[in-house]
C-alpha cells in the first residue's frame, strides 16, 4: 500500500468533511467514508470500492457545489489509484 497516497486521500476527505459550503449530508457522507477507510477488517481493495460507489453515487447530487464535486472526483481518482498499488 503507498502510505503517501492513503493519507492524501485521508486528508481531502477530512477538508471535505470540514467545508462549511458543502450540504451537510456530502460532509456526514465523507466522515463516514473516512471510517470505512479506516477500518483495516477489510481488505483495501474492498474499502477502494466501496467508498468509491458511495462517493459517485453523492456525485450525481444537484445539491453539491461544482468545487465538491471536484474534490469528490479528486477522491475518487486517488482511491482508484491507491487500490491498484
Amino acid at each position: 500500500m503507498d502510505e503517501r497516497l492513503y493519507g492524501e486521500v485521508l486528508a481531502l476527505m477530512d477538508d471535505l468533511a470540514e467545508d462549511t459550503s458543502i450540504p451537510r449530508n456530502i460532509r456526514k457522507m465523507s466522515s463516514d467514508s473516512k471510517e470505512k477507510m479506516l477500518n483495516e477488517k477489510e481488505s483495501l481493495d474492498l474499502r477502494c470500492a466501496t467508498v468509491i460507489s458511495e462517493l459517485d453515487d453523492i456525485s450525481n447530487d444537484p445539491n453539491v457545489p461544482s468545487h465538491g464535486r471536484a474534490a469528490i472526483y479528486t477522491i475518487i481518482s486517488k482511491l482508484e489509484s491507491l487500490s491498484k498499488s
